[in-house]
């Protein structure tokens, strides 16, 4: 026959070891989309072009990764950007370069803890350059 006190003990150390397994990771995934057009510019312009990117954050290893498109550009991408951070209507400087410029866009960066505050907060927006809009021809808020 067991005793109480000894169950009671046994059933909290088998409690206490299933929950240290069972406990979730801190790190999390976060998804963001930003859609793309000449009239989020800043300043806003009269472009026919269109994309969307979408980008995983992952908060453990501060490692962002994107994919997107773009179509109906003036001319060639002579480049492409994360910026930031600046909420829609600003502009602000490149956080990360997206190189090739060239659509289908992808890739990777680790961002720095600024780079990341940004992110989180919603001040990061994605453009593309071209010739004929040196400033960016279309651009989207990246958002959760």
């Amino acid at each position: 026959m067991t005793s109480p006190i000894l169950r009671s003990t046994v059933a909290a150390i088998a409690f206490a070891g299933a929950m240290a397994f069972a406990a979730p990771s801190m790190a999390a995934s976060m998804t963001f989309k930003a859609n793309l057009d000449g009239k989020s510019e800043v300043p806003p312009n009269d472009s026919k072009a269109t994309g969307t990117v979408t980008a995983t954050y992952d908060t453990d290893s501060k490692k962002l990764t994107w994919k997107g498109s773009y179509k109906d550009l003036s001319g060639a991408a002579t480049a492409a950007h994360f910026h930031g951070p600046a909420a829609p209507g600003k502009n602000a400087g490149v956080l990360v370069p997206i190189a090739p410029a060239t659509s289908p866009l992808e890739g990777s960066a680790t961002l720095t803890d600024d780079q990341a505050k940004a992110l989180l907060a919603g001040d990061v927006y994605v453009n593309v350059h071209t010739a004929a809009n040196k400033g960016g021809e279309i651009r989207g808020q990246l958002t959760k």
